[in-house]
Order: C-alpha cells, then sequence, then structure tokens
C-alpha cells in the first residue's frame, strides 16, 4: 500500500511513511470490507461515514510536517485511522467526532491497539476544543463551506491546519499557516468530503449529502 499508493504518488517525508506503515488499516475497517482494506479507496463506516483513502491520508499528514513534540487536533475522528497516524507522529492527539456511537468504536479501536496518546471525545468540532488549545496542527477531515475562524484562533503561531473547503461538489484541500496572527492560504488539491457539521460549518438540515462511496475522502 504504501509504496504502490503512497511513495509512488510524491509522498515522500519517511516518517509519514513509515507511521502508515505500522498502522494496521484493517482494524479500523469495518468486517464486511477487511479484505479491501489495503486498497486506495475510502470504505464505508457507520452513521454513513467512510475512512479515507489511504493517498488522501498520507497527503494530509504529509502537508502537517507534525513533529514528535507537536499537540495536534482532529476533527473528524470516523474508525480512528488517521487519528492512529497521527499517534505515531505527535506527542498528543485531540479528536472530536459528532457521531457518538463512532467516537466509542474509534476510542476502542484505538485501545485496543495501544495509542494510549489521543484523546477522544463527542461533540462539535466545528468549534474545536478550546480547553488543550492552542495546537501546533489541526486536522480537518470534513469539508467546511466557510473559513474555520474558531479552529484558526486554537492555533499556534507558525502552526498548520489543514482542511478541505468550498461546496459539497466541489472542494479545495486547503492549507493554512498562521503568520503574525494572519491566515496565510494555499490550495493543494481537488478533494471530495462529506459536510462538516456544526455551529461553524454546515447545518444539520442542510447536511443531506448524495456523494458516492468513492468520492468521499477522497482525491478527484
Amino acid at each position: 500500500m504504501v509504496h504502490m499508493q503512497l511513495e509512488r504518488r510524491g509522498i515522500t517525508d519517511p516518517r509519514v511513511l513509515d507511521a502508515m506503515r505500522r498502522v494496521k488499516r484493517h482494524h479500523f475497517v469495518e468486517p464486511a470490507f477487511r479484505d479491501r482494506a489495503y486498497e486506495d479507496s475510502p470504505l464505508p463506516i457507520e452513521e454513513g461515514q467512510t475512512i479515507s483513502q489511504p493517498y488522501i491520508v498520507g497527503r494530509m499528514t504529509s502537508l502537517l510536517k507534525i513533529q514528535p513534540t507537536d499537540r495536534v487536533l482532529e476533527i473528524g475522528t470516523g474508525s480512528g485511522y488517521q487519528a492512529a497516524v497521527l499517534a505515531e507522529l505527535a506527542d498528543k492527539v485531540y479528536t472530536i467526532e459528532r457521531h457518538m456511537a463512532l467516537m466509542r468504536k474509534a476510542r476502542a479501536n484505538l485501545e485496543e491497539q495501544g495509542y494510549r496518546n489521543v484523546v477522544v471525545k463527542s461533540g462539535d468540532g466545528t468549534i474545536g476544543w478550546q480547553q488543550f488549545a492552542p495546537f501546533d496542527k489541526i486536522i480537518v477531515t470534513a469539508s467546511s463551506p466557510v473559513f474555520p475562524k474558531t479552529l484558526f484562533n486554537q492555533l499556534k503561531e507558525g502552526g498548520l491546519l489543514v482542511m478541505p473547503m468550498g461546496e459539497k461538489h466541489n472542494q479545495k484541500l486547503v492549507l493554512i499557516e498562521r503568520v503574525n496572527g494572519e491566515a496565510i492560504m494555499n490550495e493543494v488539491g481537488q478533494v471530495t468530503f462529506v459536510p462538516l457539521i456544526g455551529k461553524e460549518g454546515w447545518k444539520a438540515n442542510d447536511s443531506s449529502d448524495s456523494i458516492s462511496m468513492s468520492g468521499r475522502g477522497a482525491v478527484r
């Protein structure tokens, strides 16, 4: 998976590649899909969500340039796979999932795989986790129609935030750096993710989503 899907597509950070070799993706995939765990495609999980394709996990992770001393905030825990990759690289990972059932399952997955540096909670990820702010890095695994002001305010000076932004079917992967309190934004690709639901994202009554499974958490 790492060689064919990441290295061949330009992901070269050795720490990210090693982390993705160590994390056993099949433990974070639903049993019915475990024979497809190492394909380069998203796979369905509970609550109509997905586990992102390996390439997009590697791409977003590498953009953050995570250091061993970093505290990382993840919005959208899903099955816990991305959090596990982050936990291999960072000092501490804080991750928020709005679906209680997914949060409980992700927490169990992470504990079973021995990740003790991940803190998981259920809640509105669009407002971040002020208790543990500021964060060195923030990753958002759902798409927002607007700039994430509260999340940006929880980012350290010099920190990086990566997320998809745009309409439900037309999104850009954006890397944001905090420089002198200002946001320096760079578009780094086109992607398709499920909507980010919450106070500072899509509203729940606007969350109906017709994106096919193959397009969720994936590069276009």
